[in-house]
């Protein structure tokens, strides 16, 4: 069977150090003489993530390194979202925003199809786009929908690609499309038939 991407990761137990990262591209540059600074802003914003798996049986294991063989190195994607905060803070849980009119740009996102007075907290997660194209943005100010449900969203990264009018926001389990840091894979076996030692780093797919 061909292997599709982006892949999902497997269900067998879940890495207990997960950590997540955001890289920007904004430089300074300093006088040496007045001390004064200019600030550049690139248009890099990246995430990436470091996952360490716990010691696993065999059975566990074999999932997790299947995966990792089919990514072949940088060559594949899969679906990845924080595993801790997969639901909002905010009073926006369980709706179904939308994008409020095409054509937008840069860090922040109109949308609607909340409640009035519905709150978004800084640090809910939201997916824009699905399967190769899914995004992954988190918001960085709190909000508050008007009343006819309409909100205008701060967020990081900025905008990949301006989403279609009325596209969907994923706010349940939100996931961004990324992809192995290094070709390199390898484990480790332990006494009493356990696997250690599996652990790797992944960009953001761009």
């Amino acid at each position: 069977m061909t292997i599709s991407y982006p892949l999902s990761l497997p269900s067998t137990r879940f890495a207990p150090g997960t950590g997540i990262r955001a890289r920007s591209g904004a430089a300074v540059s300093e006088s040496p003489f007045t001390g004064e600074q200019q600030v550049y802003v690139q248009q890099l914003e990246v995430w990436s993530a470091q996952l360490v798996l716990p010691p696993m049986t065999r059975a566990d294991a074999e999932a997790w390194i299947a995966f990792l063989l089919a990514l072949n190195g940088r060559e594949g994607t899969f679906l990845f979202g924080d595993p801790r905060n997969t639901t909002p803070q905010g009073t926006w849980a369980g709706s179904s925003p939308l994008v409020k009119g095409g054509s937008q740009t840069g860090k922040t996102l109109a949308i609607d199809g909340l409640s009035a007075g519905a709150t978004v907290k800084a640090g809910d997660w939201f997916q824009l786009g699905s399967g190769a194209s899914s995004r992954l943005h988190k918001v960085t100010q709190d909000a508050t929908a008007n009343g006819s449900g309409e909100v205008t969203l701060d967020c990081w990264p900025r905008l990949r690609a301006s989403p279609a009018d009325n596209a969907a926001l994923t706010i349940a389990s939100p996931k961004g499309v990324f992809r192995l840091a290094s070709n390199d894979l390898g484990w480790d076996f332990q006494p009493a038939q356990f696997y250690d030692g599996i652990s790797f780093a992944a960009v953001e797919a761009l």
